[in-house]
């Protein structure tokens, strides 16, 4: 293994944030300042088809990267896009999704990637902290009731 390729996979295995391309490549680049984007890129294409480690299509436009190539599942925050991983396994109900699978269409289900999307705890957080100043603001906006005599 080149030593380009050794120090994407090591700072790759350094985060589970699931970086882009692009943010392995400012990682790597700390410690070797001449590499390049492209080279990084090339890489991590090897090693994805190495099974060394997992791109992620997550439906955003950009591929991320995962050094925990163990069978689990991915959710996005639809607000930020923070990724975090799942631990779904066959033994959590899958076993019998894959057999339904198997039966139906007549192949042989080797992996299966279910991704989620939803609020991380964070944006739920500024959510509901936004939520609540847009209902204050109105009820000041409102004024005092008015009553009758």
């Amino acid at each position: 293994m080149t030593k380009q390729r050794a120090l994407i996979l090591e700072e790759l295995r350094k985060v589970r944030t699931h970086p882009t391309a692009a943010d392995v490549y400012e990682a790597v680049r700390r410690c070797m300042p001449r590499i390049s984007l492209g080279t990084v890129y090339r890489n991590l294409d090897l090693l994805s088809r190495e099974g060394l480690v997992r791109r992620i299509d997550l439906g955003t436009g950009k591929k991320r990267y995962d050094a925990f190539v163990e069978d689990h599942s991915h959710i996005r925050c639809s607000s930020c896009g923070r990724v975090d991983d799942v631990p779904l396994h066959r033994a959590d109900g899958l076993a019998a999704m894959y057999h339904g699978v198997e039966r139906t269409t007549g192949y042989e289900v080797q992996s299966c990637e279910i991704d989620f999307v939803g609020l991380c705890p964070e944006c739920r957080k500024d959510s509901a902290a936004a939520s609540r100043e847009r209902s204050s603001r109105k009820n000041d906006l409102a004024g005092p009731e008015k009553t009758r005599k």
